[in-house]
C-alpha cells in the first residue's frame, strides 16, 4: 500500500491529469460562443478559430520529447510546479487577449507547459503506486476523463454566466492554486522509499520489443482518435441534438454525459488490469470502437448520445491500458524516457487532429466524413491490439526466468 506522502502525491498527480486535459478542451467549447458573440476579432466560420489550437497541441506533443532529459537536469517536482504555474498563467492570458494571433500564441504557451505532465506525472504515480499500478492508473484516467467531461459542460456555463474569456481564466486562476499549494508540499521521491519493493524481471528482448513496436505504433492513431473525438464532442451534439445558439449549456451537458462513459470504463479497466493480461482487456475495446465511430458517421437524434459513449469507453479505456503497457514491459530507469518518446509520437496524431476536424467539417459542411477518418484511425490501432504480447508473466513477474526466450506463447484459458 502507498504510504501517506505518495497518497498525497497521487493526488497531485490525479489534479494534474485534470487540469491537463481541461485545458486541451476549452477552446473546443469556447469557439462556439467566440464565432456568436465576438466575430469582430474571431470571425463567424468554426473552423478557423478552432484552428487556433493548432500550436498548443503540435506543442503539447513536441514539448514532451525532452521531458526525460529535463527531469534529470532539474527534477520532476521542479518540472511539475512549472505544468501547474505555467499552464495556469498561460490560461489568464488566454483570457486577456485581443484578437486570433494573440490567442493562438498564449495558447501554444499552454501547450508547451503542459507536455509535462504525461511523461512525468505518469511515471512518478507509477512509482508511488507501488504493487497497484492498474488500479492507479486506472484512477487516474478517471481524474483524466473528469478534465475531458467536464470542459464542455463548464466551459458552456462560464460563457453563459460571463463570456468566454472567463472559460480560460477561470481554470488558470485554480491551475495556480494547485500549483502554490504543490509548492508547499514536502519532498517526497517513491524512488527513495522502494527498499522493499520487488526487482523489475528480466524480460525476453523480443517480447520487450514486440511490447514497445504495438506501444509506438499505436501512439500515432491512437493520439489523433483521442484528441479528434474529444475535440469535435461539442460540435457534434450541436450539430445532430441541439442546433440552436441559445442550447449552448445544453451541448456541454450531453458532451460531459458522452465522455462521462470513458469515464467510468477507466475505472472499471484499471481494476480489470491487475487481474488480467493487458491485451485481453485491449482488444475488446479496439474492436468495439471503429462500429461505433461508423455509426456515429450517420446516426442523428438521441440516439448518439448512447452511441458516442460507447465511443468514448472504448476510446478512454484504451489510455489505461496503454499507460500501464509501459509499467509492464518496460524497466524503471528507461519509463521516463519511453513515456517521452510514447507521448510525442501520440500528440503529433492530437496535433493533426484540431487542423483535420475543421478542415473536414468546413469541406463537407458536417462531421460525416470526420467521423468516417476516425474509424480508420481507430482500425490501425486494432492491428496494434492483435500484434500485442499474450503472457501470463504479466501477472507473475517471477515467472520470467522460466519463460521461453521466443515468441509469445499463448496464455492459457482461465
Amino acid at each position: 500500500m502507498p504510504s501517506d506522502a505518495a497518497t498525497r502525491q497521487i493526488w497531485f498527480i490525479n489534479a494534474a491529469h485534470v487540469v491537463c486535459h481541461y485545458v486541451l478542451l476549452i477552446l473546443a467549447t469556447a469557439v462556439l460562443a467566440m464565432v456568436a458573440t465576438d466575430a469582430a476579432n474571431f470571425g463567424t466560420e468554426y473552423g478557423p478559430v478552432l484552428a487556433l489550437g493548432t500550436g498548443m497541441f503540435v506543442l503539447y506533443g513536441v514539448g514532451s520529447l525532452p521531458m526525460g532529459w529535463l527531469a534529470e537536469k532539474i527534477g520532476r517536482r521542479a518540472l511539475m510546479a512549472a505544468f501547474f504555474l505555467g499552464v495556469g498563467g498561460s490560461l489568464v492570458l488566454a483570457g486577456l487577449v485581443s484578437g486570433p494571433w494573440g490567442l493562438a500564441a498564449v495558447l501554444a504557451l499552454a501547450g508547451l507547459f503542459n507536455a509535462i505532465y504525461h511523461p512525468i506525472g505518469t511515471a512518478m504515480l507509477v512509482e508511488a503506486a507501488g504493487d497497484r499500478v492498474g488500479r492507479a492508473m486506472g484512477n487516474n484516467g478517471v481524474f483524466g476523463n473528469l478534465g475531458v467531461a467536464f470542459a464542455p459542460v463548464l466551459t458552456a456555463v462560464l460563457v453563459a454566466q460571463g463570456n468566454w474569456r472567463w472559460a480560460f481564466i477561470a481554470p488558470g486562476l485554480i491551475a495556480l492554486a494547485i500549483g502554490v499549494l504543490w509548492l508547499r508540499e514536502p519532498h517526497y521521491d517513491a524512488r527513495q522509499h522502494a527498499k522493499n519493493a520487488r526487482p523489475f524481471p528480466e524480460i525476453p528482448r523480443p517480447v520487450v520489443r514486440q511490447a514497445v513496436i504495438s506501444l509506438l505504433l499505436m501512439a500515432v492513431s491512437a493520439g489523433f482518435v483521442f484528441n479528434a473525438f474529444t475535440l469535435l464532442i461539442p460540435k457534434l451534439m450541436q450539430e445532430r441534438m441541439a442546433d440552436s445558439p441559445g442550447l449552448l449549456p445544453l451541448v456541454g451537458v450531453l458532451a460531459f454525459t458522452a465522455t462521462l462513459f470513458g469515464g467510468l470504463t477507466q475505472f472499471t479497466v484499471g481494476r480489470m488490469i491487475d487481474r488480467t493480461t493487458l491485451k485481453r482487456v485491449f482488444l475488446p475495446l479496439a474492436a468495439a470502437l471503429v462500429p461505433a465511430l461508423l455509426a456515429l458517421s450517420f446516426l442523428d437524434g438521441w440516439i448518439v448520445l448512447p452511441v458516442a459513449g460507447l465511443a468514448a469507453a472504448a476510446i478512454f479505456g484504451q489510455v489505461t491500458v496503454n499507460e500501464t503497457m509501459t509499467a509492464r514491459y518496460v524497466a524503471p530507469e528507461l519509463r521516463v524516457k519511453l513515456y517521452s518518446i510514447r507521448f510525442f509520437l501520440g500528440f503529433i496524431g492530437a496535433a493533426a487532429a484540431s487542423p483535420a476536424v475543421g478542415a473536414l467539417h468546413d469541406a463537407f459542411g458536417n462531421l460525416d466524413v470526420a467521423m468516417i477518418v476516425l474509424a480508420v484511425f481507430g482500425a490501425v490501432t486494432l492491428c496494434c491490439a492483435l500484434l500485442f504480447p499474450d503472457r501470463p508473466e504479466e501477472l507473475r513477474p517471477e515467472l520470467w526466468n522460466a519463460a521461453p526466450r521466443g515468441a509469445s506463447p499463448a496464455v492459457p484459458a482461465e
